[in-house]
């Protein structure tokens, strides 16, 4: 068995789902560390054996055949190359937890990890695993509008997040292989006290009701995270749960967009996820029904490099040339910055 493996807590979630909300209210326990995305174990699960990557500076193809070749020599096979990559993070994860005397588990809080999560509970068996869901299209939702400038069709064509995500946190949670606390986000931030107990209690720690109030604990974030929501509050609060539908509902070919998205998941999966196809469209009717229209946002100068960031993506698309030029640039500059 692993070293520290019974000292890790991964939330799983997708992105825009929550989870940096319910992390922080978890690592605000005296006795859990957590920092920003670490992004670990995503490359592991791509060096060839289980997947490769779409794009490398080698031949990934030959890479992943030779790979499993040399996998299927080895003594144990699948457990002897477990073993090699449970080595790497087991020094990882250890080292960190050695800067933090009397902290029992290191939280890792990486959305990408959700579609890597057969990997990892091969790697982690016996760590916990702290599964957050919430209504599909505010996930979605919140995505095109932190994203990509509010465009729907954009955000979709870009990464069509809960075709992606919702199949396979669904099958995590159906197969069940580790130990698995889930909670539905809708309910968490209604009744955060609630939950947040029955977590500390999954991981075996004391109860800290006062790490609901995430704000009044000492973060300081480092890595990759949400730079958007989370900051702006010092505890869960329920204004998130149905705005989102009005930015949905007020749009037809939004809606009609949805309809579409939600058309290829399976029912059985949106089941799991605690939204049943005969619940979902609920929040929609109700923001529907109201006439309401979506406030303005404040144009902070995150959204606005997002903003310049789309507008410059859809210049780039539409002339060729442009993007030839900017091929030419970043390959002088690699070849300038190249050590």
């Amino acid at each position: 068995m692993s070293s520290v493996e019974e000292r890790l807590c991964f939330v799983i979630g997708s992105p825009r789902s929550g989870s940096t909300l319910l992390a922080r209210m978890i690592g605000a326990h005296s006795q859990i560390y957590t920092r920003g995305e670490p992004h670990m174990l995503t490359p592991l699960a791509h060096l060839g054996y289980y997947a490769k990557v779409d794009k490398a500076p080698y031949d990934a193809i030959l890479a992943a055949e030779s790979i499993r070749q040399y996998v299927a020599e080895l003594p144990r096979g699948e457990e002897d190359y477990l073993d090699a990559c449970r080595a790497y993070t087991d020094v990882l994860y250890g080292r960190l937890l050695e800067t933090q005397p009397g902290c029992r588990y290191f939280l890792d809080k990486t959305p990408a990890y959700a579609l890597v999560l057969d990997f990892i509970a091969k790697l982690y068996p016996r760590a916990k695993y702290v599964v957050l869901t919430r209504h599909p299209l505010a996930i979605f939702s919140s995505y095109a509008e932190s994203f990509f400038d509010s465009d729907y069709e954009l955000a979709h064509r870009y990464n069509p997040i809960l075709e992606r995500y919702v199949p396979a946190i669904a099958k995590f949670l159906r197969e069940r292989k580790v130990p698995i606390y889930h909670v539905v986000y809708e309910k968490l931030v209604s009744d955060p006290e609630r939950y947040l107990a029955e977590i500390f209690d999954f991981l075996g720690v004391p109860n800290e009701p006062e790490a609901v109030n995430y704000g009044d604990h000492e973060y300081t974030q480092r890595g990759l995270g949400d730079p958007i929501g989370v900051g702006r509050h010092k505890r869960p609060t329920t204004e998130s749960i149905d705005k989102w539908a009005v930015a949905i509902a007020s749009r037809p070919e939004r809606l009609e967009l949805c309809r579409r998205i939600i058309a290829r998941l399976d029912p059985a999966d949106l089941e799991l996820w605690g939204h049943p196809l005969e619940t979902l469209w609920e929040p929609l009717e109700r923001a529907g029904a109201s006439g309401k229209k979506p406030a303005a946002r404040k144009l902070d100068r995150y959204r606005l490099e997002r903003k310049a960031i789309v507008r410059l993506r859809e210049l780039v698309g539409r002339h060729p040339r442009l993007r030839r030029l900017l091929e030419r640039v970043r390959l002088a500059t690699d070849v300038l910055l190249r050590e």
